[in-house]
């Protein structure tokens, strides 16, 4: 089966220490299932047989209007017969170039090669060794109504004790 989510969001990230804002879009978001069964692939939204994943496509930027920089990303989907799922590819471009200066490819969930214009080529990231960071969230009660923790509590408090019927309730 196959689920698509269309994120036609806009966001911006801020560099305290460089006082620079990036301007960024986001993927689209695949939900996937294949199951094979005797040579012949079934999409069944129902199966046991098989873990369903999700998977990013589509084309993304991120510019930055004080440096000049920006990159345009690829997340590839996962082809039907053979290929890898979490695939991405990347340029790189200094301000007022038209061809870019680094590609970047691998997997967003894993590791990224970066192939310098110098010819030198190097890891770019590795996600899997990256530390993870607890994120930083204001108390409840100093939110406002609309903001995403207390519009949601109630959708949240009822899925963590798997009360569905009472999640879907909450929700409108």
């Amino acid at each position: 089966f196959k689920i698509y989510f269309n994120f036609s969001l806009i966001g911006c990230v801020t560099c305290l220490d460089y006082d620079e804002h990036y301007i960024l879009t986001f993927p689209n978001g695949y939900g996937r299932q294949v199951n094979a069964l005797f040579g012949i692939f079934i999409f069944n939204a129902l199966s046991i047989l098989t873990v369903p994943w999700i998977e990013l496509g589509g084309e993304c930027s991120i510019n930055c209007s004080k440096s000049g920089y920006n990159a345009s990303i690829v997340f590839h989907t996962k082809p039907f017969y053979g290929g890898k799922k979490h695939r991405i590819t990347a340029e790189i471009f200094s301000p007022n170039d038209k061809k870019p200066f680094c590609s970047i490819e691998g997997e967003w969930n894993g590791v990224m090669y970066a192939k310098y214009t110098t010819g030198e080529n190097a890891v770019f990231i590795d996600t899997k060794k990256m530390p993870t960071i607890k994120k930083k969230v204001r108390k409840l009660e100093d939110q406002d109504d609309f903001e995403s923790r207390c519009l949601w509590k109630d959708v949240t408090y009822n899925l963590k004790i798997r009360d569905i019927n009472a999640a879907t309730a909450a929700k409108h």
